[in-house]
């Protein structure tokens, strides 16, 4: 494991460590699952790192891989520094408690604005970006309620809904989870709204790179950075179709509470929200139905920190690769259809370690498609 040094409420990488980790995770091919199974395998991520390259030629991929340099790592912590930011790895006593217990947390978490933010339990409030009159007023009796209450308010920044939370919350503490880099917020109208929630008692987070331009398929992991912060998610207006949907299955995949507020049938902005009424998620007519349904998850430590959430060898990392002929036996019990890494190894016969090793070479070569709760499948 990365020599980590621990502390009462956590550990905090070296400086060396989070330059590691930043090259790691801005490598191609690395996503969160992935760079928690390399750090598992070799150790850190100083070694994973150098290992890159032979697992990519191993895993049968046409080019050279991309490694982030140390020059790439120095240049954006510097931007964040610039910025008045920092990044925050998994296990710091500065990241989300809540966050770091999800299938596939992000390693690295860019942030500015008051890390208190992070200390207290979350309630994700999100909705309709068309908000009605009724629907924005209600969104801030809930999260002034909610934040009232101990709560911090963790939101998308979107018009609508997201923006009459953050607004309600700015005294009492609010979390905005940004879809591009910290310094490409969206939209611009709310840029004067990030300000103000990061000049005061909130907090701004993102996974992706400083620059980055969020692009549409860049909100969905936005979204899943509101419900892993969150114990629990009240949904306000939400159509059929729309983000804030996904971010209720998320919640629901994560164990979290999922809330909706009832609305007119012939509102087509209430359509989701009925339609999660329907499949079971809890009634919200006042705030106090949110405050008193969290209520009993504040009572204990539902979280508490230790070395074992970080990324950890589990001394099973083989001494030498496998062969040909295990590779070839992981890809003919690979397909389209996505499958649990356990039925993989009872199917083939062969350890755990070594399906483990091989299923990372397809992933860095760019050949294996990762999915919820485990289960993978080889990319078109």
């Amino acid at each position: 494991m990365d020599a980590l040094s621990a502390g009462p409420k956590g550990v905090v990488l070296t400086e060396r460590q989070r330059i590691a980790w930043l090259r790691l995770i801005r490598s191609d091919n690395i996503g969160p699952a992935t760079f928690r199974d390399l750090i598992n395998h070799f150790g850190s991520a100083e070694a994973a790192l150098a290992a890159l390259p032979e697992l990519s030629a191993r895993g049968g991929a046409t080019r050279a891989i991309r490694i982030a340099s140390e020059a790439e790592a120095h240049r954006e912590l510097e931007a964040a520094h610039r910025f008045g930011a920092r990044f925050v790895g998994i296990g710091e006593p500065d990241y989300p408690q809540a966050l770091k217990q999800i299938d596939g947390a992000p390693p690295l978490l860019a942030v500015k604005g008051a890390l208190a933010a992070t200390k207290r339990p979350a309630v994700g409030i999100v909705g309709s970006r068309n908000a009605s009159a009724a629907g924005a007023k209600f969104a801030a009796m809930v999260a002034r309620d909610c934040g009232r209450a101990g709560y911090t308010v963790v939101s998308g920044l979107a018009r609508g809904i997201d923006t009459s939370a953050h607004r309600a919350s700015l005294d009492t503490g609010t979390i905005a989870a940004l879809a591009g880099g910290l310094d490409q917020p969206y939209p611009p109208e709310n840029i004067g709204l990030l300000q103000e929630i990061t000049g005061g008692n909130g907090l701004a987070v993102s996974e992706m790179p400083f620059g980055w331009e969020p692009r549409a398929r860049d909100f969905p992991r936005r979204n899943r950075l509101i419900a892993g912060i969150a114990l629990g998610l009240v949904v306000i207006e939400a159509a059929t179709r729309s983000g804030s949907l996904i971010t209720a299955r998320l919640a629901g995949e994560f164990g979290r509470l999922v809330f909706a507020v009832p609305g007119s049938p012939l509102d087509p902005r209430c359509h989701g929200t009925n339609g999660l009424l329907k499949d079971g998620a809890s009634i919200v007519t006042t705030p106090a139905d949110v405050v008193e349904a969290l209520a009993p998850l504040t009572q204990f430590e539902l979280f508490p920190s230790s070395l074992a959430e970080q990324p950890a060898s589990d001394g099973k990392a083989m001494t030498m690769p496998p062969g040909d002929s295990d590779r070839a036996r992981i890809i003919d019990a690979l397909g389209p259809t996505p499958v649990e890494i356990d039925d993989v190894i009872r199917h083939t016969g062969l350890s755990a370690s070594a399906v483990y090793l091989i299923l990372l070479e397809l992933d860095i070569s760019g050949r294996l498609q990762r999915h919820q709760g485990g289960f993978v499948s080889l990319s078109d």
